[in-house]
């Protein structure tokens, strides 16, 4: 027997695209809620594009149910799309800043390749330390042995 489609009301989209930019990570928010996370990404966008109203149910006005759709977003949400807009654009407009995230990431790297340095210049003296201290064998065929570990 298939699954029946879920049908969520413009209420809860809207209270999942504020919590979303809010800078809620969306995986974690599409498991709370037991949603797809694209459709997070899928309201989102509609909001983006189309303000409270556009998440309404598939492109059509809901019949009869009695409730007030909001006519119109908050400030504080119209704040919060605009901060995402503005970002998108910068993001897409600044390659100076993409420059800069690249040098920070070569960087980063950089550093960690000088720590790999490191750790493997330790190891292989401790390798020749030890390859050092065993004892050579007296007699042929015989395998030498390291010191004991009571000292």
């Amino acid at each position: 027997m298939p699954k029946k489609a879920r049908v969520f009301s413009q209420a809860f989209k809207l209270a999942a695209v504020r919590r979303m930019l809010a800078d809620e990570p969306a995986s974690a928010l599409a498991r709370e809620l037991k949603v797809l996370r694209k459709d997070l990404y899928i309201w989102r966008d509609r909001y983006l594009s189309g303000g409270a109203e556009a998440l309404r149910g598939r492109g059509r006005p809901p019949k009869g149910r009695g409730r007030a759709a909001e006519a119109t977003p908050d400030a504080e949400l119209e704040a919060a799309r605009e901060r995402v807009v503005q970002t998108e654009l910068a993001r897409k407009a600044s390659p100076a800043a993409e420059l800069e995230a690249a040098r920070r990431h070569i960087a980063e790297l950089e550093r960690k390749v000088g720590q790999q340095q490191l750790d493997l210049d330790f190891f292989q003296r401790a390798l020749r330390h030890v390859r050092e201290s065993r004892r050579r064998s007296t007699k042929l065929g015989v395998t030498g042995s390291s010191r004991s570990s009571k000292r």
